[in-house]
């Protein structure tokens, strides 16, 4: 028989582990263990709380993700519904490789990958006041006239690049594709844009960069804040709202919420994968970008919600939206 005595140290015992193991998963509310992890409504809830963040600022600030583009269905598979709340707290999508370059650069997307893209595009564009901004990746002349052709029968907008690095100013076709003469308030009035975040790589300057940009007529500016470092002044972001033929751009600035990237003003010599703990690896394909827990509240910290952010910076100097890149980063987790 156990005494009363011992049966009351056992309890003790008991209650004891019990409250350390609660207490160790308070200590990690921020990094909960992955099969607790919806990876895509993670996103979804970055992406929306950026959205009231901002739109709480600014009240006609856009927010666009580029590519995730399954985070419109609530299941992220073409069996879904369309997820509302995340529909209704962005004002576009972009999206890569629709067209040409999802394989390889200059040449077409296979038809299955296109259909899939697709499908939820067109379900955020009929359930939402969302604009669709295609980047093809193709330089071959007939190749960048089809990307244009079938995304105007589609009733998306979209670029041809010929650099993957969007670092250039494509010379063809000449005039730009849609070109006019208007000035553009909201981006539902865009026709054309131009995705241009490595200016560095090209051009001398900011003022060189300046000075191209206002020599051209597209409608909107999706750029950096940074040149070379250092980062654009409200005046000189004013300056690039200027279209050749008189007219008026928006301007975007892209930011990546799914990675961290190590020639950022945010990143600590001493960081590392690992060290924070929201550094999970380096990106193979893209030196220096490091994938990101992004539910983390450390990171979500530096990307949005108080005047030392990035997404404060970008809202300050007077940027019309910002396009946010690596939504799709939760595909690595579910992996």
């Amino acid at each position: 028989m156990v005494n009363n005595g011992i049966r009351l140290l056992i309890l003790v015992i008991a209650l004891g582990t019990i409250a350390m193991s609660s207490c160790k998963k308070d200590e990690n509310t921020d990094n909960p263990p992955s099969t607790n992890i919806n990876y895509k409504q993670e996103m979804r809830l970055f992406v929306e709380h950026i959205s009231s963040y901002a739109k709480g600022i600014n009240a006609n600030f856009f927010i666009v993700p580029q590519n995730g583009v399954e985070l419109v269905s609530n299941t992220g598979d073409n069996d879904g519904s369309p997820e509302i709340n995340y529909i209704n707290a962005i004002d576009g999508i972009g999206r890569e490789d629709l067209y040409y370059g999802y394989n390889a650069d200059d040449y077409p997307t296979p038809t299955e990958d296109t259909q899939w893209m697709e499908f939820f595009l067109d379900m955020a564009k009929n359930n939402g006041n969302v604009k669709i901004l295609v980047t093809d990746y193709c330089s071959t002349h007939y190749k960048v006239d089809d990307s244009y052709t079938k995304n105007d029968e589609k009733g998306y907008v979209s670029f041809a690049a010929s650099h993957r690095e969007l670092d250039n100013i494509p010379d063809y076709p000449m005039p730009i594709h849609n070109e006019n003469t208007d000035s553009i308030i909201n981006l539902q009035q865009v026709k054309n844009f131009l995705y241009l975040i490595n200016p560095d790589n090209l051009f001398t300057s900011k003022q060189t960069f300046i000075d191209s940009v206002r020599n051209t007529n597209y409608d909107l500016l999706i750029m950096d804040l940074f040149f070379n470092g250092e980062q654009f002044t409200a005046s000189e972001v004013e300056a690039l709202r200027q279209k050749a033929n008189g007219g008026k751009r928006l301007l975007i600035c892209y930011m990546s919420i799914g990675e961290a990237e190590d020639y950022r003003y945010y990143w600590h010599s001493d960081w590392t994968a690992g060290n924070p703990d929201f550094i999970v690896k380096e990106n193979p394909e893209w030196q220096g970008n490091y994938l990101v827990k992004y539910w983390n509240n450390q990171w979500q910290s530096i990307i949005f919600g108080n005047n030392s952010s990035y997404l404060y910076k970008i809202i300050s100097v007077g940027f019309d939206g910002v396009y946010l890149d690596k939504i799709d980063s939760y595909e690595e987790f579910e992996e």
